[in-house]
């Protein structure tokens, strides 16, 4: 009885201490805290053998034509799995035409690419190997490469069944890099802490950015648990003359339309915006409000906007550098 009442007493503690915290009582159901893993799709269910396969060949060089650029190069684990330049600097040194996204918490995206070209993980895993400006790879030199070592014959058999060798093909290629990316979430921030009951994970500051966010109206686009819509929304930052969407679709409709970006650890995967020439969070927290909101934040309110982002940073993916063959 003295257990129950114990914890009778707890309940009631929380509840109380909730309801006494008028942001989290007026502002916690607009948001989704972070599950441990996004949707798996039907066709590519998710496996040890799988990740770990796609883990190597994330890692691994050899598929671009110079030998020395992967997925990590860009997606460095160390830079927030992005690479904290403006614009990707690719095969022989080509600078793209757009900021790398972070791959982190990218499964719980329904668009890929800043202009959605792709709708999901196993689409999006083969562009990059043969773009020019990435590693420049062809599709069919990167399968022969994979194909010269025996390690991967027997990790693609252990991952998609049959005679090794036979399972080395261009889909299983995509769907074990998807795999691995589906892993790359980071839950538990301050801010889900905050969703879940613990008050005290949020400064002042950080629940007024809340408020702030909430009431400005940010919540029609960033939404759901990665805080984007993966929708496209029609955005002229400063120094881009980038179509965007307009470049898949040629209606003109979609002109200077981008992939409403996750803001899910944010504050470690600047530069900002589709050209990466935003270097700051408080100068894109005023692009936001005067491109998309139509208003001018006062310094106040960009503080504490910016310090709500902080909040988003959520623990990192504890991944070892595989030993490549």
């Amino acid at each position: 009885m003295a257990a129950l009442a114990a914890g009778l007493a707890l309940h009631v503690g929380v509840g109380t201490a909730l309801a006494a915290d008028g942001y989290h009582s007026r502002y916690a159901e607009r948001f989704q805290a972070l599950p441990a893993l996004p949707p798996i799709p039907a066709n590519n269910s998710l496996t040890a053998e799988k990740v770990e396969l796609g883990k190597m060949l994330f890692f691994e060089p050899r598929i671009s034509a110079s030998g020395v650029i992967s997925c990590a190069t860009c997606h460095n684990p160390a830079l927030g799995w992005s690479d904290r330049i403006p614009r990707a600097v690719g095969h022989a040194g080509q600078v793209g035409e757009r900021n790398t996204p972070t791959v982190l918490n990218s499964g719980f995206f329904t668009a890929q690419f800043w202009d959605g070209r792709e709708p999901d993980l196993e689409g999006q895993a083969l562009g990059p190997i043969e773009a020019e400006v990435e590693m420049n790879m062809p599709l069919d030199q990167a399968l022969q490469r994979i194909k010269e070592f025996e390690i991967y014959h027997e990790k693609f058999a252990e991952a998609f069944g049959g005679a090794p060798g036979e399972a080395i093909t261009l889909a299983n290629v995509a769907k074990a890099l998807a795999s691995f990316q589906r892993t790359l979430n980071t839950p538990n921030s301050p801010f889900d802490r905050y969703l879940q009951g613990d008050l005290q994970a949020l400064s002042d500051s950080q629940k007024r950015g809340m408020a702030a966010f909430v009431d400005n109206g940010c919540t029609a686009c960033h939404t759901g648990p990665a805080l984007t819509d993966s929708l496209f929304h029609r955005i002229q930052v400063p120094g881009s003359s980038d179509l965007g969407r307009y470049l898949v679709t040629g209606d003109e409709n979609d002109q200077y339309r981008f992939k409403t970006p996750t803001l899910r650890n944010v504050a470690v995967t600047y530069p900002y915006f589709n050209n990466g020439a935003t270097a700051t969070l408080e100068e894109a927290t005023q692009i936001m409000a005067r491109e998309m909101l139509g208003r001018e934040f006062d310094e106040q309110t960009i503080k504490d906007v910016v310090a709500f982002l902080h909040s988003l940073t959520g623990e990192m993916p504890d991944v070892q550098v595989p030993a490549l063959p």
